[in-house]
């Protein structure tokens, strides 16, 4: 532990007294002796434990009885100390029950934190599945009853707009897994000397579909092969977010130029597009957890707003780098990505 502390002491002269400052005061640790006027500390011990008072008791007796320590453990006190005792003896004790209030307080910190955490992930889950599921059932409901007549036809564009709304509900499944697995750190990790070109040309060629529709070239600038040590999931992952998002929020007959080149000790992947850009206040938040760009020109586009914060804890977390950013609205965005292989390979 690295915080210091310090101690404000209450005196209490009786068991009753003790009673007194636990029922008006918030304390944390009581030094308890056994040997009091009035009630003994076995009964004090007892009374907190009845009350679920939440605080640490150290139990002191003249004698050091077994059976009085088993009594002391089974009413919840945290030790047992004998007399006499040292000044050290003493010390160490404080230091170790103090050590067990910290350690407490902060697991509950942390079960509080998680507990906001997972409403706030449970609320966004609702609201990002919550819509497109309306959307699909709405749709199903008016091909059910006909509205729009017998012919199969009429309900073409309603059938393709329930595929891209349960296509926006997988990837966001498929993109939680993938958050899930990197908060976790339970993901299995096979680093094995890899060509980063060859994962680039994968990604490529499973977007092209995407990139036609819109008539966007893609166009690779990287030498042949470029082999560094690195995990072929994770560079999937990287390589699938940043060609999709440059594909996404691009312009018909637009492009993307992804460049990869070694720079010193570090791998760069440059990826540029030619589409819409974003403001200085879209960009404020851009690799945060579900945040995604809204405005007129992305009204139609799906997406679950964790693509880029994923690639940036993978990049930050796995490979000791960084990612980069710059963007200007109707001219395009560049995402520029630095990777460092744990052990280099030429």
């Amino acid at each position: 532990m690295e915080e210091d502390f310090s101690f404000e002491l209450s005196e209490a002269d009786t068991g009753e007294k003790a009673l007194e400052i636990l029922n008006r005061e918030c304390i944390d640790i009581i030094l308890l002796d056994n040997k009091l006027p009035g009630i003994h500390g076995i009964e004090v011990l007892e009374y907190i434990n009845k009350h679920q008072i939440d605080v640490s008791v150290m139990m002191i007796t003249s004698y050091a009885s077994l059976d009085l320590a088993v009594k002391a453990t089974n009413n919840g006190a945290y030790n047992f100390v004998p007399k006499p005792f040292t000044p050290e003896e003493l010390r160490q004790s404080m230091d170790s029950i103090t050590k067990h209030l910290f350690l407490k307080r902060m697991t509950r910190k942390m079960d509080e934190a998680g507990k906001q955490v997972r409403f706030q992930f449970l609320s966004v889950l609702s609201h990002e599945l919550k819509s497109p599921i309306n959307a699909v059932e709405g749709y199903l409901n008016i091909m059910k009853d006909r509205q729009v007549g017998d012919n199969i036809v009429d309900y073409d564009t309603m059938i393709d707009r329930s595929v891209e709304r349960i296509k926006g509900m997988r990837n966001l499944i498929l993109d939680l897994l993938d958050l899930t697995k990197l908060e976790s750190g339970k993901k299995h990790r096979e680093i094995v000397k890899t060509d980063i070109v060859h994962a680039a040309r994968v990604a490529m060629d499973s977007i092209e579909p995407m990139a036609i529709q819109q008539n966007i070239k893609v166009r690779l600038m990287a030498p042949d092969q470029l082999y560094f040590r690195a995990d072929s999931d994770e560079l999937e992952i990287i390589f699938n977010n940043l060609i999709s998002n440059a594909v996404k929020y691009n312009k018909k007959d637009g492009e993307v130029i992804i460049e990869i080149r070694k720079e010193y000790d570090a791998i760069v992947i440059k990826v540029e597009d030619k589409g819409i850009g974003m403001t200085e206040e879209e960009m404020a938040g851009l690799f945060q957890d579900f945040v995604r760009i809204k405005n007129s020109k992305t009204r139609n586009i799906t997406g679950s707003g964790l693509g880029l914060s994923i690639i940036k804890k993978l990049i930050e977390n796995n490979y000791k780098g960084h990612i980069e950013a710059e963007s200007t609205p109707d001219e395009g965005s560049i995402f520029t990505a630095y990777l460092k292989p744990a052990t280099p390979v030429e």
